[in-house]
């Protein structure tokens, strides 16, 4: 091995902690390693004058688009709030494509997934961000496959991850990469953050949105889903609660929503029971019959299918008080 320069990318509005946060990681990994494979990160922007993050503050530059890049074998492009709806930096995304062609290892945290997007650099590749931003994500480049759930994801020699710190996330799994799963545990406990963190990054995301219609037949069944959670819910009852045949129920339902009437249903105990496991310490069963699931064992399988993680372990992340 040998020494590996890191190259991140910033930007006016960029999230603070989407630098930071795997700069520190690399940081903290020489402390673990031979000096000879140390890592040695810069700063590039469109230009040498200090950045301004989202959280105001300031972050100085080590060298412009313009300047001649040491060979980084690391590129990696940081998110902010404004990237999702912002114009393509053209700038940006010369250098992109140019620095990734390259690097060992190219990628974004966040947001910085647009970037890479405009630069065409995600084409063809399985990719993750924010959970906010994954719908927009797909839709503006939709030759990229948008995993929602994913809290880092490597495709070849492209790296992405989801929101904020999961870039941590990703570092660590570089790191372990490279170095071993015992250097990544040392470097974890150090920042005091987990070395692999469990499940995906809908634990962290509402299932369910507000329809954009209070008054449509869909939101009324919506309403009472949320309003009955323990109850059982059939396509039949469902449509006798609004007036309309089974047939007529399922293909709105789907054309309003993008989800089937039982996917709802289902979507719609898992986040009664994540409010119920956030906010008190009633019993598991409880909260599985008061949603509806029935069972305990029955409410923790569809927990791990949908988060990844048990009731009890949601819980133990999540809990108020």
């Amino acid at each position: 091995m040998a020494v590996q320069t890191v190259a991140v990318v910033i930007h006016n509005g960029v999230q603070a902690l989407d630098v930071a946060g795997p700069v520190d990681v690399f940081a903290e990994t020489n402390a673990f390693i031979a000096p000879e494979d140390r890592y040695e990160t810069l700063l590039i922007a469109a230009g040498r004058d200090p950045v301004r993050a989202s959280n105001g503050m300031r972050m100085l530059p080590d060298l412009s688009f313009a300047d001649a890049l040491p060979e980084a074998a690391i590129v990696l492009v940081a998110g902010g709030p404004a990237l999702p709806d912002a114009p393509p930096d053209a700038a940006m995304s010369d250098w992109l494509r140019a620095a990734a062609q390259r690097a060992a290892l190219h990628g974004s945290i966040c947001t910085g997934a647009f970037a890479l997007g405009h630069a065409g650099l995600l084409d063809g590749h399985r990719v993750t961000t924010h959970w906010q931003n994954a719908q927009r994500l797909a839709a503006l480049f939709p030759r990229a496959q948008v995993e929602h759930d994913r809290i880092h994801l490597r495709d070849g020699r492209l790296v992405t991850s989801a929101g904020v710190t999961a870039g941590i996330d990703l570092v660590l799994a570089l790191v372990s990469e490279r170095h071993g799963p015992a250097i990544a545990l040392l470097v974890a406990k150090r920042l005091v953050v987990t070395a692999q963190r469990q499940g995906g990054q809908s634990q962290f995301s509402p299932f369910l949105t507000a329809p954009a219609d209070e008054s449509s037949p869909i939101a009324r069944i919506q309403a009472l889903v949320m309003e009955h959670i323990r109850d059982r819910h059939t396509l039949q009852t469902l449509a006798d609660g609004v007036g309309m045949s089974t047939r007529t129920l399922a293909r709105l339902f789907v054309q309003e929503t993008g989800i089937t009437p039982h996917e709802f249903v289902e979507r719609a105990r898992v986040d009664a029971a994540r409010n119920l496991l956030e906010g008190g310490g009633l019993a598991l069963k409880a909260v599985a019959f008061d949603c509806g699931f029935g069972t305990a064992d029955r409410m923790r399988a569809v927990f791990v299918q949908r988060l990844g993680i048990s009731p009890a372990q949601y819980r133990a992340s999540f809990r108020q008080d």
